[in-house]
């Protein structure tokens, strides 16, 4: 791949990034329970589900999934209920201030969410139909035929996971910061029940979310 060509991906990937999303939703309302440290673990997670995403694209199943209206509806659904899922455990989630949630790291129930959490990352990108219509419609205008496109899908990938990991922190560090101003379980409980909303509009959204024809 050209220089110029890399840069001008690599602005769009910043830019795509950027944009909020349900990842972006998952960074924040893990930074507010857990912080960087303890939450470090989702962003391997978003990275390994965009590298799924491209793998599919590049193998040509992106567009068998696209086309199939029944693969479609099934990656759709299972994207709309896993996220609706999220939706209700952020919302049952406990209300428990930052202030004692570093201190609370260590038990079992904090443990085990943290585990999750690679898992959590890589389904959030992974199960989500409108990321492979976005890589089939975006991904073919940076590559150059007459050079080997696997090492073209190696960088495009790379870059993707790149800016994807780097503006996620940054959300969750803005998160830990920032929410991890409020104390009371009143306020934490508010903030829980506002992500679990998030979570649920974005399933909602993507169950509106259609193929081309």
């Amino acid at each position: 791949m050209a220089l110029s060509v890399w840069l001008t991906f690599l602005l769009a990937a910043f830019a795509i990034s950027l944009s909020p999303g349900t990842a972006a939703i998952a960074a924040m309302s893990t930074g507010s329970r857990l912080g960087l440290r303890g939450g470090w673990r989702l962003m391997p997670g978003l990275a390994l589900g965009i590298t799924t995403q491209m793998t599919v694209v590049a193998l040509g199943l992106g567009a068998l999934i696209v086309a199939s209206a029944t693969a479609f509806m099934v990656v759709k659904w299972l994207g709309v209920a896993y996220l609706a899922w999220l939706g209700l455990q952020q919302w049952r989630a406990p209300a428990v201030p930052m202030a004692t949630t570093t201190e609370a790291a260590t038990t079992q129930a904090a443990t085990a969410e943290q585990r999750g959490l690679l898992l959590r990352g890589w389904m959030i990108n992974a199960l989500n139909p409108k990321g492979t219509v976005f890589m089939l419609a975006v991904v073919p205008q940076f590559l150059d035929l007459s050079r080997p496109l696997p090492l073209q899908y190696a960088a495009i990938t790379a870059t993707l996971c790149f800016t994807e990991m780097l503006v996620m922190t940054g959300y969750m560090t803005l998160a830990a910061r920032v929410l991890g101003l409020l104390r009371t379980p009143r306020q934490m409980g508010w903030l829980n029940r506002s992500f679990g909303g998030l979570f649920m509009a974005c399933a909602a959204l993507l169950a509106t979310f259609k193929r081309a024809v």
